[in-house]
Parts: structure tokens; C-alpha cells; sequence
């Protein structure tokens, strides 16, 4: 079979009743654009979320990073962006909240920008979380004035390129993933579309990370990130990596590759 033309990011954690029907509604819109693989990294989880992805490999064009201890979405992100083969990656949450369908006009901006990001418009996010992420929102722009409505969205399109490199720099938010990447992307040069995209209720579960208990913690991680971020990528600063070290594997995760179907 030829190579994907792009492949899709999905980290997912106990997503067992849901994820079957995620997948198989993501492939069904994103193969009528181009050719599209996947790249599940599975963090951890509790219920039967191994199994069903195990069966799903069997139909589908996926190829599986499984682990038993929890490694977090961070860690489980940038070990998906090395394991990328294709010349574009497109990162989406698992939980269902974005639209495939919006994937045709990232699809046709591609070539508009290194990197292409969803701006939910109209966010159908718990309360909690969005209070959470506008007033961060101020903070961090005031730092890092990145041309972006919507920093945290979990629905990106990007090079090859800019996957290896990013994959390599990232790391000091582990629970503000995306607003770490848009800022270290712009600091570096990058450059950057955003399009509007659809945003639904999740299509089961409940988000375990952004609770009003554990907000004060989350909040002041964040800060501190903000001041790590800005410190490694101030004019003058040497780089943790030089560009070409992109092409270095971040790690050697186990893996399940169940081949081109």
C-alpha cells in the first residue's frame, strides 16, 4: 500500500466505551480527502480501552503504542509526533469533541502555514474549564503574544518537520500541553493559520483533569511553565536542540505496528 499522506494523533486514556465509534467516524471523513493512518498512544488505562483498540487495529490502518502505567498526555503526545512517517500529522483529542469533518479545510491549508490550528469559536467546554483557560489566557498572552484566538486547542495540523522538531522541544507543561506547542512554535518561527472549527460535548466520560479542586495546582504549574517557556526561548538563548537534531527518536516506545491495511 502507498504511504498516508497524513496521519492522526490520538492519545487516548480509558476511552473504552467510546473510542470504537471515534475512530471509525474519523476514518470515514478523513480517507475521503486523502489517505490517512493513525497512531494511537494508549496511556494507561483501567477499563478495556487495549482490547477494543486491539480489535480496531485488525479493520483499520493503526498502528498502536500501548502502556501499562500511566505516562500522562504530554509524554503520550510527543512519543506519537516521533513515531510519525508521514509527511503531515493531525492531532486530535480522542474524546470525540472535535469534528472530523472540519479536517477538509485544514486539508487545503496546509501548505498555507507550518502549522494549521482549530479556534473553537463557540467552546462547549465545562464552565470550570473555560474560566480556567481565559483567564490563563491573559497571562499568557501578555508573555508571549502568539497570533492565536485559542492556544489549547487540541485540533492541529502540521509538517513532518515541525512534528520531529516539536517532539524534541516540548515537555515543561504536562497539563497545558497545546498552549506549551503554540508558544515554543511561535518563539522558534513557526508559522501559524487558524480556522474556525465545530466543538461538540464529549461523546462519553468526563474530563478527570480540570476539576475546581485541583485548579489552584494546575494554575500555578502553568505559571511556573510560562516562565520556564519564556526563559529557554528569549532572543540570545541558545536552543536546547539545533534543527537538524529533529531527526533523533525522542525515545524508543513499545509499540504494536500492525502494518498498512
Amino acid at each position: 500500500m502507498e504511504p498516508f499522506d497524513v496521519e492522526v494523533l490520538l492519545p487516548v486514556h480509558n476511552e473504552g466505551e467510546s473510542i470504537e465509534a471515534t475512530i471509525n467516524g474519523m476514518y470515514a471523513e478523513l480517507s475521503k480527502v486523502t489517505r490517512t493512518g493513525f497512531i494511537v498512544c494508549e496511556d494507561g488505562s483501567k477499563d478495556n480501552s487495549k482490547q477494543v483498540l486491539r480489535e480496531l487495529a485488525k479493520e483499520l490502518p493503526i498502528r498502536l503504542n500501548l502502556s501499562d502505567a500511566r505516562k500522562g498526555y504530554s509524554k503520550a503526545m510527543r512519543e506519537g509526533m516521533d513515531m510519525l512517517e508521514a509527511d503531515y500529522l493531525l492531532c486530535l483529542d480522542s474524546d470525540g469533541q472535535c469534528d472530523p469533518k472540519d479536517f477538509a479545510g485544514f486539508w487545503r491549508n496546509r501548505e498555507s502555514a507550518d502549522v494549521v490550528i482549530g479556534w473553537r469559536t463557540n467552546r462547549a467546554d465545562p464552565l470550570v474549564r473555560r474560566i480556567f483557560s481565559r483567564f490563563f489566557f491573559l497571562f499568557y498572552q501578555a508573555v508571549f503574544r502568539v497570533p492565536v484566538h485559542d492556544p489549547s486547542c487540541p485540533y492541529v495540523l502540521m509538517s513532518k518537520p515541525v512534528a520531529k522538531r516539536m517532539a524534541q522541544e516540548l515537555g515543561s507543561m504536562k497539563e497545558g500541553f497545546w498552549w506549551e506547542f503554540v508558544a515554543r512554535t511561535h518563539r522558534l518561527g513557526f508559522t501559524i493559520k487558524e480556522l474556525p472549527i465545530h466543538h461538540q460535548l464529549r461523546s462519553a466520560g468526563v474530563t478527570q483533569v480540570y476539576k475546581w479542586r485541583k485548579m489552584p495546582g494546575i494554575f500555578l504549574r502553568h505559571l511556573a511553565a510560562i516562565f520556564t517557556i519564556w526563559k529557554q526561548t528569549r532572543p540570545g538563548h541558545r536552543q536546547t536542540l539545533p534543527p537538524k537534531s529533529a531527526d533523533r527518536p525522542l525515545t524508543q516506545p513499545s509499540h504494536e505496528s500492525l502494518g498498512r491495511h
